[in-house]
């Protein structure tokens, strides 16, 4: 090949590099994910750090703070932007971390948008865009620490790659939307602190990626659905502060995994299931409930408690004396109930303080006053 063919091959190479992405470099960002970039930025307002101080020049995928792109297609794939820094150079003293504005529908024209991150900012207020949900590559979306209100979008379930939802820590009401049993590729469901109301979807049980579903803080009522106890990789169960009733189905102690179960602040009914004392649950809170009938004498070997608190119930009878036959008790509290009788002696009561066992019908013994008296 001659030199001038050689030339003319290189020319149309330029040529092709720079007519990719609509006339842009095909190393940067296409000019509509830019244009929505910016028109997204244009709804918030973060005055004290400077966050979009760097979203300046043609290319978003280079220099954008909180931006990444695909390294294949250039398109925009990662908006990250925390309230609570890691990088240092956001880390100046004395200076609010404090946006406020709404998340602007024009993300939802970022379409290979894989995770948004907006989270911890603590000003940020409107709805959760339902165009989100036409989003097909969204993995994560955490919106955590915000002023978000409405309602979580109905069509939440067809994120099928999600993998990551939340919301928490918002002001968001309404109910969950049932499409969300659909989201069977999520890991980590996170609804606490919200306004959330009704009941949990009864069809839950079809998350069987789950391993965390935190929705405490919330006003959901009705009872705890069977099918949530079919979750083989639920590993973290916080159901706290809420409204809901009916009995413990004694499926939650026979889950594979489960080690943390919060149930406090609801109007749970009827007795403590035995399930629940003896095999992986570790950190078990049924306090501030209306629980009643005796504490399982059904401790042994393999129960192990970093965390086990009883207290505010109507429970009656005697301490176990199977509780001491336990692996180990760390945290036990079963303060404000009727339970009488002597206190065991002996690990763990040996370490107790009084306010652990306050409040009920007729306990002695050490900590509290000695029998007979």
């Amino acid at each position: 090949m001659g030199p001038k063919k050689i030339l003319v091959l290189v020319s149309y190479v330029v040529v092709l590099l720079l007519a990719g992405g609509g006339g842009g470099i095909v190393s940067g960002c296409p000019a509509s994910d830019r244009a929505a970039l910016l028109a997204f930025r244009s709804a918030l307002h973060e005055p004290y750090i400077g966050v979009f101080n760097t979203w300046k020049g043609s290319d978003c995928c280079h220099g954008w703070y909180g931006v990444s792109c695909d390294p294949k297609t250039h398109r925009v794939a990662d908006i990250t932007l925390r309230g609570e820094f890691e990088d240092p150079i956001l880390q100046r003293p004395r200076r609010p971390r404090f946006m406020t504005g709404i998340i602007s529908p024009e993300i939802c024209k970022l379409t290979s948008l894989s995770s948004i991150i907006i989270a911890d900012w603590k000003g940020i207020s409107g709805e959760i865009p339902k165009c989100v949900t036409n989003l097909p590559f969204l993995r994560i979306l955490d919106i955590t620490g915000n002023r978000i209100s409405g309602e979580i979008p109905a069509r939440i379930g067809q994120l099928k790659r999600l993998s990551v939802l939340n919301l928490a820590d918002n002001q968001i009401s309404g109910r969950m939307p049932e499409s969300i049993t659909g989201l069977t590729g999520l890991m980590h469901l996170d609804l606490r602190n919200n306004k959330i109301s009704g009941k949990i979807p009864r069809d839950i049980g079809r998350l069987k990626m789950l391993s965390r579903a935190l929705l405490g803080g919330n006003k959901i009522s009705g009872q705890i659905p069977e099918s949530l106890t079919r979750i083989y990789r639920l590993a973290d169960l916080d159901l706290s502060m809420n409204r809901l009733t009916g009995n413990i189905t004694a499926a939650l102690g026979k889950m594979a995994v489960l080690g943390t179960l919060n149930l406090d602040g609801n109007l749970l009914s009827g007795d403590i299931p035995s399930s629940l004392l003896t095999l992986s649950v570790s950190n078990l809170n049924l306090s501030r409930n209306l629980l009643t009938g005796e504490i399982p004498n059904a401790f042994g070997p393999r129960s192990y408690f970093t965390v086990l608190d009883l207290s505010y119930n109507r429970l009656r009878g005697n301490i176990p004396t199977s509780l001491k036959a336990a692996a180990y008790v760390g945290d036990l509290d079963l303060s404000h109930n009727h339970l009488c009788g002597k206190i065991p002696a002996g690990p763990p009561f040996d370490r107790l303080e009084a306010a652990s066992l306050e409040y009920n019908s007729c306990l002695c013994g050490k900590p509290l006053k000695a029998c007979g008296k």
